[in-house]
């Protein structure tokens, strides 16, 4: 297989608004107003990343600004009272920051957010310098590939290594995303091993199948010793039945 998933650098944003640790609190609402950012990664020395200030380490300043919180608030939301009274990036970024390599495949980025719960990651090298940004929006690009693309990709890098032809004829089909393999193949157990491998296509939404078990007429049968077709769904087939009702008839013996 010679597929080539995307990696984190291929969607970042290399063009990226940083501050140091001494920048001020309105400075850094005013940055990311003007780029339109939700977090900034703080940075000392020659770019090595030591933190990040989000919106939400921003917000307390303006929850609390009005407000007496009582005993019971004050012991339970701790951090954010302190951010409330903080006016510089030092006092007020989240340190040590989740940062994602640029070599990173786009399903580790994604996973790196979720479990940080955050919407922006910096990117950075082996040394911890900042080398761009990276966002949810940037790792739903690969959903922007044409169908044609994704269709192109599955036939050349799943059906033609599992499904050769003469003894397979398979046609990619590609809707929004979807992907639905059609026709016959010889090895109906490689199928589930197909639909991993298709999962995998960056900008796949979802698989499906329509395949049946194609066998030789003028041979013994299949290696299962069976020479009927055998319809494909999704999962193997629980049963076999036979979908002629003359061979039914045939095969269905005396009562």
């Amino acid at each position: 297989m010679h597929g080539t998933p995307h990696i984190v650098s291929d969607v970042m944003t290399q063009t990226v608004a940083a501050v140091g640790r001494g920048a001020a609190f309105k400075e850094m609402v005013q940055l990311m107003q003007d780029w339109k950012i939700s977090a900034l990664p703080v940075v000392e020395g020659e770019g090595r990343v030591v933190g990040v200030v989000s919106e939400a380490d921003l917000l307390p300043k303006e929850e609390f600004r009005d407000s007496d919180p009582d005993r019971t608030t004050q012991l339970r939301r701790l951090p954010d009272l302190a951010k409330a009274g903080a006016v510089t990036a030092e006092e007020l970024m989240t340190s040590p920051a989740f940062t994602v390599r640029p070599d990173a495949t786009l399903a580790q980025a994604a996973r790196t957010m979720a479990r940080a719960k955050v919407k922006r990651l910096p990117v950075v090298d082996a040394l911890g310098l900042l080398q761009g940004v990276v966002s949810r929006a940037d790792l739903l690009k690969v959903f922007l590939r044409t169908d044609e693309e994704i269709a192109e990709e599955v036939r050349r890098e799943v059906v033609s290594y599992l499904f050769p032809a003469p003894g397979s004829r398979v046609r990619v089909e590609v809707a929004d995303g979807v992907v639905k393999l059609a026709g016959q193949v010889r090895d109906t157990s490689l199928v589930p091993v197909a639909a991993r491998l298709i999962r995998a296509v960056e900008g796949v939404v979802d698989v499906d199948f329509d395949l049946t078990r194609h066998t030789d007429p003028t041979g013994p049968g299949d290696a299962l010793g069976d020479d009927r077709p055998r319809a494909y769904g999704g999962l193997l087939p629980d049963g076999d039945p036979l979908t002629d009702d003359a061979e039914t008839a045939e095969t269905a013996g005396p009562e």
